[in-house]
């Protein structure tokens, strides 16, 4: 099922079984991403109940112009409502940014018990947040053809060679303009700077279980870097920044030990 609820978030969800009163599943994709990345996960859980978004500027949601974590992780509270019942748990996955919301929507909704969040970039240097400032503050390109657009789109997404320009995802992240086609992603998500990973920990961990993580090959996060901020984080083997397409069944396994899937 899927449409618009809550400030108008695209919104999908699935499943029918609750085994033994386990959490809803919320899935929060990364930058410049869609809902659609999550497919191949939620083929695997057999049935039980989750809920994957396209966050505000992203896939089919609006776009609002102005960006934060905080504010982000409001509007997927706000899309959590009308379908999360009273006394019900969620464990949220969030991807690399996403994971980042997964932090921030724990801290706000006691309901957020469990939190895996991989692929997080916890380091960032002044010229990195410089260069994705200045793409923030360009106009999205516009492409004559949708062929273009959703290459353009597997290029930006770190999918080449993974994902299919004719794929459900590719056609999720672009969208028609009255002279072209263009990203789906609003590019002034780009502004929405470095997580402060220590506060965010803290305040996510007086509500819930959070297990951060990266893949080997991931080339986004190192792990000095993530275990600067958490010594206990995980590396799966053999697997990159996107891994939640690539391996599903990896980071199926992996949610499990949040206790969430299983």
């Amino acid at each position: 099922m899927s449409g618009m609820i809550a400030d108008e978030l695209w919104v999908e969800r699935g499943g029918s079984t609750d085994p033994d009163g386990a959490p809803l599943l919320v899935l929060l994709h990364g930058m410049g991403h869609t809902a659609q990345v999550w497919r191949g996960l939620v083929e695997l859980l057999d049935g039980r109940r989750w809920l994957a978004v396209d966050l505000p500027g992203h896939g089919r949601s609006p776009w609002t112009g102005r960006y934060s974590f905080d504010a982000v992780a409001a509007a997927v509270a706000a899309a959590m409502d009308p379908v999360l019942p009273a006394g019900r748990t969620v464990l949220a996955v969030g991807h690399s940014m996403g994971g980042v919301i997964a932090l921030a929507l724990a801290a706000l909704r006691p309901e957020v018990r469990g939190v895996l969040g991989f692929g997080i970039k916890v380091a960032w240097t002044a010229e990195e947040l410089a260069a994705m400032g200045a793409r923030a503050a360009k106009p999205p390109k516009v492409f004559g053809t949708p062929d273009e657009a959703r290459a353009a789109f597997i290029r930006f997404a770190g999918l080449d060679g993974v994902v299919s320009p004719d794929s459900a995802l590719a056609r999720s992240g672009i969208a028609e303009t009255g002279s072209g086609y263009r990203l789906a992603a609003d590019p002034r998500t780009m502004a929405v700077g470095a997580p402060d990973m220590p506060p965010l920990l803290a305040a996510a961990r007086a509500n819930a279980t959070v297990v951060l993580a990266r893949g080997e090959h991931d080339h986004m996060v190192s792990d000095e870097a993530l275990r600067a901020v958490d010594a206990g984080a995980v590396v799966v083997p053999g697997v990159g920044h996107n891994f939640h397409v690539t391996h599903p069944l990896a980071l199926r396994k992996l949610a499990d030990t949040v206790g969430g899937v299983g």
